[in-house]
Order: structure tokens, then C-alpha cells, then sequence
């Protein structure tokens, strides 16, 4: 598998298809760059798909001495691999998370992006949850002692069910990423690796506007994760966006983009 190496920070990723468009893909949390290749299938023969390993998911390695990651050193990171492969334009597609890497790209180069497709992204929309878990503070140490102890969370979590307080798609959302201690970790190396992955949404929408970037957002009608209400400001603020509205949830949306993608080859022709 290629990588990239800079400071001590390994950065995997494969190569899907043998396409003139570069397409630079990033999963969502707990996936992995493979979850892509159901995508870069629906692309061939039109594209080449990088598809990444994020940080704390894959092989991708992040030292602490680099926490949290920093939209300057991922950007060089990318930069590496545009010299290395002699890559002069691209296109962005993300997943959830991988939302905020690409939102990092877009910022950073949004003279060199050809094409944006986001799935239910994350980092347009801030989550309350994740605020309340990376914000400076008591809260911090209260999100990682729960990692170690997690009975208090399942405790809150059930009371939350008795009273339909909240989806119960979200639940089993949170019960399944907080079921094991290894997944806790990752959540919590996630969510403080990546703190400072924040952005001027209106500024992104100014660059995107300002060079004519075609956006693809597709969300899922069904999706409590990242519900569609919460983007329809950046749809109608993004002058060439074309929003996807697919009949799923947020667990089986890369499936339905796939699908989307074959029978629209136009959206890389």
C-alpha cells in the first residue's frame, strides 16, 4: 500500500482504477480507504480514485507530538503527493468524517479541485455532540474517562430511550461505535486528533463559488446522523451545487451513491 511520510506521520492510502481524473477520497469514521472501492468501480474508466486511510483508522499513523492535526500539515501531506505524482488537478469525494479532510483540500487548494462530491459530510454542520466532547475543559477528561468507564454512558443512553428523547437510529448508532474499548479509543483519538479540523463555512462557500467548483452532495432521506435540514443553507448558498437526495440511511449511503454514480457517468464526463 503507498504512503506518504512526513515527520514522523504515515499517511496510507490505495489506487483505485487507471481514470484521467484524479479523484482524492476520504471514508467516514471506523471505515477504511478500501470502503471506496465500491465507488471507484462506479467510476471506471473515467477516474483514478486515492483513496485514504484517515488518521487512528487503517495504517495511517498520527504521532502525539502532532495532535491535534493541523490543516497546514495535512495540506503538506497532500502536497507531497501532488509533486510525487505529478498530480496538477482533482477532484474531492468524502464520507462523514472525511468531510472535514475534505473541507481542508478545499480550502487549500481550491484553485486545483476540478470536482466536489460530499456523502452526508461532517464539518459544514457542527455537531452538538462532538462540540460538547472536544471542547477545552472538565469536558475533555469527562469524554475520556469514559472511555475507560462506560457504564454511566449506557446508563444514559438507556434513559434517553425510555423517554424518546432521542432517535433510536442514533442510539443504536452510539451503542454500536461505544460497545468495545478499542472503538472508544478510537472515538476519542478521532475527536481530539481531529479538533481543530474547523472551518469559515461561508468562506468555503466563497472559494467554491469564486472558481465555479461543481458540488455534489448527496444525503440520505433517512439519515438522523447528518440529517438533510442541517445542510440546506450550504445547498442553496453553494451557486453549483446539485443536491442527491438518496432513500437510505447513513450506514448504507456509499452503497446508493455507487449506484447513483453508474447510472450517471455524465457527473466525470
Amino acid at each position: 500500500m503507498p504512503i506518504i511520510q512526513r515527520e514522523n506521520a504515515k499517511l496510507h492510502y490505495q489506487v483505485f482504477g487507471r481514470g484521467k481524473h484524479i479523484v482524492f477520497a476520504f471514508h467516514g469514521y471506523g471505515q477504511e480507504g478500501s470502503h471506496f472501492q465500491i465507488l471507484a468501480d462506479a467510476l471506471k474508466p473515467d477516474c483514478t480514485v486515492y483513496a485514504f486511510d484517515l488518521f487512528f483508522h487503517g495504517k495511517s499513523k498520527l504521532p502525539k507530538s502532532k495532535w491535534p492535526l493541523r490543516k497546514e500539515f495535512l495540506c503538506a501531506l497532500i502536497q507531497q503527493l501532488l509533486d510525487e505524482e505529478n498530480i496538477s488537478r482533482f477532484s474531492v469525494m468524502a464520507f462523514s468524517m472525511g468531510g472535514k479532510f475534505a473541507l481542508t483540500l478545499i480550502e487549500g487548494f481550491p484553485h486545483l479541485i476540478e470536482k466536489v462530491l460530499l456523502v452526508a459530510p461532517d464539518g459544514i454542520k457542527t455537531n452538538f455532540w462532538y462540540s460538547m466532547a472536544t471542547y477545552p475543559g472538565w469536558l475533555q477528561g469527562m469524554f475520556k474517562r469514559t472511555v475507560l468507564r462506560p457504564v454511566p454512558f449506557f446508563k444514559f443512553v438507556k434513559l434517553l430511550d425510555r423517554y424518546n428523547v432521542v432517535d433510536k437510529g442514533l442510539l443504536r448508532f452510539a451503542n454500536w461505535h461505544m460497545e468495545s474499548t478499542p472503538k472508544r479509543l478510537r472515538i476519542y483519538k478521532s475527536w481530539m486528533g481531529f479538533s481543530q479540523l474547523t472551518f469559515d463555512i461561508r468562506e468555503i462557500v466563497r472559494l467554491l463559488n469564486q472558481h465555479n467548483t461543481k458540488v455534489y452532495l448527496f444525503l440520505g432521506e433517512f439519515d438522523k446522523v447528518i440529517p438533510q435540514h442541517s445542510l440546506q443553507v450550504f445547498v442553496k448558498a453553494v451557486e453549483n451545487c446539485e443536491l442527491v437526495l438518496l432513500k437510505t440511511g447513513h450506514t448504507f449511503l456509499l452503497h446508493d451513491v455507487a449506484s447513483y454514480l453508474r447510472r450517471h457517468p455524465e457527473v466525470f464526463r
